[in-house]
């Protein structure tokens, strides 16, 4: 019989280069929120992918950028906390941009890590093979790292070869979770980023990176779901956008994410959702903490 193995990866890199959905396809189950704008992850979100002879949890972390609030400090001090005592970071690169300072920064703060690197290259569909070559070429210049492996997570491309180099990179150990689990979050907070997911689908600008959702109470009825909700933002004009003309915004917010917690649960779903106003509160401790923002000291 092989020996067992396991270990905690984490995956790092700019906004929007596909981090979690990376995470989502290896997990094979959303487990973490997607959009196509920076910020979306704000709290480590573990996906776990166990097999008869391998146990592996990958760590989903924000985007790394400069941070402008106390939310923008908590999330890079996690992205900083997840360097550390963890057995393989997955560094990932957008295939379509180009080197620039924000991927200089995060080469800088890897070469302080002993912890082996597998450079991703994510997002080969939108380019030919061709054109990833000269750029394999220049981060074998700046950085040391175990693999290069190009790959789409979107479409499923190259993936059996990434675990494949990520088996080898892990070593023996124990079954940290139940084979079971497929990630660490709670109900609740599931829920609340499918509603920010459809938040920052439908809403521009500045709105969806104010916005945070609380879950009020989640109680199963017979065969109806009522979940009760409360999106708060940080100023009155973002609560009127958040709540369109005709609550249209609300509605279309409310909806999507009614569709989605159907096809998760099985069940109707009756969702409330209200929308508040909590004053510049990604600037406060205090209000973070509430929102499950909790900074280390």
């Amino acid at each position: 019989m092989e020996k067992f193995k396991s270990g905690f990866i984490s995956i790092i890199g700019r906004p929007n280069v596909g981090k979690s959905t990376l995470l989502n396809t290896m997990v094979g189950k959303k487990i973490a929120i997607m959009s196509d704008k920076p910020q979306t992850t704000r709290n480590e979100v573990l996906g776990i992918l166990t097999k008869e002879d391998y146990q592996l949890v990958f760590i989903d972390t924000p985007g790394i950028h400069k941070p402008k609030t106390n939310l923008g400090e908590y999330m890079m001090d996690m992205v900083k906390k997840n360097l550390r005592n963890i057995d393989l970071i997955l560094y990932i690169v957008d295939s379509s941009k180009e080197i620039g300072k924000g991927e200089e920064y995060i080469i800088e703060m890897l070469s302080k890590t002993k912890t082996p690197i597998i450079l991703v290259i994510n997002k080969i569909d939108l380019d030919n093979k061709e054109s990833v070559l000269p750029i394999i070429e220049k981060y074998n210049e700046l950085i040391k790292v175990e693999n290069i492996i190009p790959i789409s997570a979107l479409k499923n491309q190259n993936l059996d070869e990434l675990l494949t180099k990520i088996l080898e990179n892990i070593e023996e150990g124990p079954m940290y979770f139940p084979a079971e689990d497929t990630s660490n979050v709670s109900e609740a907070f599931l829920v609340s980023e499918i509603i920010r997911e459809k938040i920052l689908r439908l809403t521009e600008e500045e709105v969806p990176h104010s916005s945070a959702v609380l879950i009020d109470l989640i109680e199963e009825d017979g065969e109806l779901i009522n979940v009760y909700a409360s999106i708060y933002v940080e100023r009155k004009s973002q609560k009127g956008i958040m709540i369109g003309k005709g609550a249209s915004m609300l509605k279309k917010i409310g909806r999507l994410s009614r569709i989605e917690l159907e096809k998760m649960w099985g069940m109707k779903v009756y969702l409330n959702i209200q929308v508040k106003v909590k004053d510049s509160w990604r600037k406060k401790d205090f209000d973070m903490r509430n929102f499950g923002y909790k900074r280390e000291k």
